[in-house]
């Protein structure tokens, strides 16, 4: 079948199947969206994305079957584009009332945004919206009391435990995107302050092994090419951390010809990074050798006043840890004589002696604040293992076994299940264990000696 025909035919089903949601239920939600226009853009966004999340569709098509959401909200704060918005329409194909906000003020897209509430989803989501704004979007979500939600980086979980609401006990569950958001759910748990259960997604083999390492690593220099329009071969990159989002921008950094420098503080991963075949040195040694910088982290001040004088004449900083801490900005200001935006999403920072280095995207994350996120194709699965850890949270609470209060791992059979459909999408077989191979494995007692013909 030719490419054109092929792609129209999945624009088409996916009509098909939203015309099928509202007309089941023809409610509009009312949003707060900076550009209700556009929503025609946003649409044809969400169909190409669609086009490209194979699992996430047969998700789909299960959710319009059984409607396992009947009944519950879901709120939801995650970056607002293309991909996510497709995310929120197969839950309310599951019979949820959906609710999103953006959870970063530079990524949500406001074409997206506007056809998202057009197709029956509340909204509230602007691009540069400031912390107030940010806040307030946060708080309408939490009033419109979840039973179910997803979080990216923590921002919703921690809003609704500083409003103290008595409610919160009752939510059934929820799950978290990010390595960011899994490390302050479990300083929430720690301290007993986590009523209700969250699901770690992002520690799921299916998401960190691929989202974080082959998501984050195209995603990156997408947003720092889109922007810049400089070559990555030939430059020095410094890639600080070496977590699964660090090994991936490392690794797509030297498949683009860079020379690659680790800064890191865990021995272990440092280690690793040198057996890789990447420099190791310490931020003040990378400070002047790097062209480009990327931080990974997720802690604060990785390059801060110390290391800015240190840098090189047209140095490019660059972040894609989950919050705009991990370069000292306020630091920076103190220090520029002169800043000014020189392209979109390009200032130019004038230091003592009249050095330029160039900050991209605002300290933002450089991925989604510069360009459209990861691949279409990489997020299909961690949606699909978000969607799925939904509906087996409901399913848990219906059956009278609701998770505990805490932090819990994606339950194994739901990452086996997103890793078959996904290599059934890629149409790759893969071979299955033989009654005899099952019992050598689960056995003590068969070792070399005792091996037989039976066994071979």
């Amino acid at each position: 079948m030719p490419r054109n025909i092929k792609l129209k035919n999945e624009q088409d089903e996916a009509e098909r199947v939203e015309k099928t949601v509202h007309e089941e239920d023809d409610r509009r939600a009312v949003s707060d969206l900076a550009a209700p226009d556009q929503a025609p853009s946003g649409q044809k966004k969400i169909a190409w994305a669609r086009a490209h999340m194979p699992v996430l569709r047969q998700i789909e098509e299960q959710f319009l079957s059984l409607k396992p959401f009947q009944g519950e909200r879901i709120t939801i704060a995650l970056h607002l584009e293309a991909k996510t918005a497709y995310l929120a329409q197969v839950l309310r194909s599951g019979g949820a009332d959906v609710a999103i906000t953006g959870s970063n003020p530079l990524s949500t897209q406001d074409d997206v945004a506007a056809a998202l509430a057009q197709n029956g989803v509340t909204v509230y989501a602007r691009y540069g919206m400031d912390q107030a704004v940010y806040t307030s979007f946060l708080d309408r979500l939490i009033d419109l009391r979840p039973t179910l939600l997803i979080d990216d980086g923590g921002d919703l979980v921690s809003r609704l435990i500083e409003r103290d609401e008595p409610w919160a006990r009752t939510i059934i569950g929820g799950a978290e995107e990010t390595t960011t958001g899994v490390t302050r759910l479990k300083a929430l748990a720690r301290e007993g302050r986590l009523p209700f259960p969250m699901v770690a997604v992002n520690d799921a083999k299916m998401k960190h092994l691929f989202d974080n390492r082959y998501g984050t690593g195209q995603s990156v220099f997408d947003g720092i090419m889109r922007t810049t329009n400089v070559s990555i071969a030939g430059k020095t990159v410094v890639v600080a951390g070496y977590g699964w989002c660090g090994r991936g921008v490392a690794e797509r950094a030297r498949g683009l010809g860079a020379r690659v420098i680790v800064t890191e503080v865990d021995p272990v991963k440092a280690l690793e990074a040198y057996m890789d075949g990447h420099q190791v040195m310490t931020m003040d040694q990378a400070a002047e050798e790097g062209d480009i910088f990327i931080t990974v982290s997720g802690n604060i001040g990785v390059i801060g006043s110390r290391h800015f004088p240190r840098l090189k004449d047209g140095a490019m900083l660059a972040n894609a840890g989950h919050f705009d801490v991990e370069i000292d900005l306020v630091a920076l200001r103190s220090m520029a004589l002169d800043w000014q935006e020189v392209r979109p999403n390009v200032e130019a920072v004038m230091l003592e002696g009249g050095k330029i280095v160039y900050v991209l995207a605002s300290g933002r994350l450089i991925n989604l604040a510069a360009a459209d996120g990861h691949p279409a194709e990489v997020m299909d699965m961690t949606f699909a293992l978000q969607a799925l850890t939904l509906s087996d949270l409901i399913k848990r609470a219906r059956a009278g076994c609701r998770l505990s209060p805490g932090v819990h791992a994606v339950p194994d059979a739901i990452d086996q299940e997103v890793a078959r459909l996904k290599l059934k999408a890629f149409g790759l077989t893969i071979d299955a264990l033989s009654t005899a191979q099952e019992t050598y494995l689960e056995s003590w007692q068969i070792g070399s000696p005792n091996i037989t013909e039976e066994h071979k």
